[in-house]
């Protein structure tokens, strides 16, 4: 979803969105809203989620969002989004926070190879690709490290272990991706 849902409003407000951004949680803010709870707290540490109280290491406005660039106030608000995209975005994150993390860039980059509108770099399209083969592979060859002949149910851990670091990795190289549109790079 590129857009916060119709006829939904913003969790800090109560109004209708400006300048929507969606939260690495999922949630939907207006701009000016989630910045200014940033502001409210500690300015040198990411804002939590006001309706989950995750952390927030990531925002990405709407693209109708950065077509209002051109407008002063809205300019001023996206160019506090990416400092604080710059700021909390790309710092390394706890295990636990990019396992919650994963479902979220894993719908975004699953809707973006299905949009022809949207195009990722070639770069990033080889990684996938780099991370996905030897993946299917060794989850479909019979030569595993534990073998599921021998260890029946218990020989699928490693091929979900495997399964698990191809996400993870795909996870890490959207979020970089979003990083630079967003984070004014």
């Amino acid at each position: 979803m590129d857009s916060p849902p119709e006829n939904d409003v913003c969790s800090v407000c109560h109004e209708r969105f400006t300048l929507p951004c969606q939260a690495n949680c999922s949630h939907w803010f207006c701009g000016s809203c989630i910045m200014r709870v940033w502001h409210h707290g500690s300015a040198l540490r990411p804002c939590k989620c006001p309706i989950c109280r995750r952390l927030i290491t990531l925002l990405i406005p709407t693209e109708t969002s950065q077509s209002q660039r051109h407008e002063p106030a809205a300019s001023q608000i996206l160019e506090n989004i990416e400092k604080y995209n710059r700021s909390f975005g790309g710092g390394s994150h706890s295990i636990m926070q990019r396992l919650r993390d994963l479902p979220f860039f894993t719908r975004r980059l699953l809707r973006e190879l299905m949009d022809p509108q949207r195009s990722l770099p070639l770069v990033f399209r080889a990684r996938m690709i780099f991370a996905i083969v030897p993946t299917i592979l060794y989850v479909l060859s019979p030569i595993d490290i534990l073998p599921e002949g021998v260890f029946g149910l218990v020989g699928f851990i490693d091929d979900l272990l495997i399964l698990l670091i191809a996400f993870l990795h795909l996870a890490a190289l959207y979020r970089s991706i979003l990083l630079y549109r967003h984070g004014g790079q």
